[in-house]
């Protein structure tokens, strides 16, 4: 149950800081990044492999996103 409402946290907040136009828009990478490894945790322990494959894929586009507004100059 915890997992589900930290999912539901993380993800309403990246979805509402991608969305963004100011600065405050890469603030969504991170909460997105923070909420998977409750997404993963969560699917191996109801054994949702389809969700874990796709799991992975959220990770790589929010690590893409961390890197593209926080990392590269």
């Amino acid at each position: 149950m915890i997992s589900q409402i930290l999912i539901m946290i993380f993800g309403s907040l990246a979805i509402w800081f991608v969305g963004r136009k100011e600065h405050w828009k890469r603030w969504g990478y991170i909460f997105g990044i923070l909420g998977q490894p409750f997404w993963i945790y969560t699917a191996i322990n109801n054994e949702q492999w389809g969700i874990l494959a796709m799991t992975f894929f959220y990770t790589y586009s929010w690590s893409m996103g961390i890197y593209n507004y926080w990392i590269k100059k």
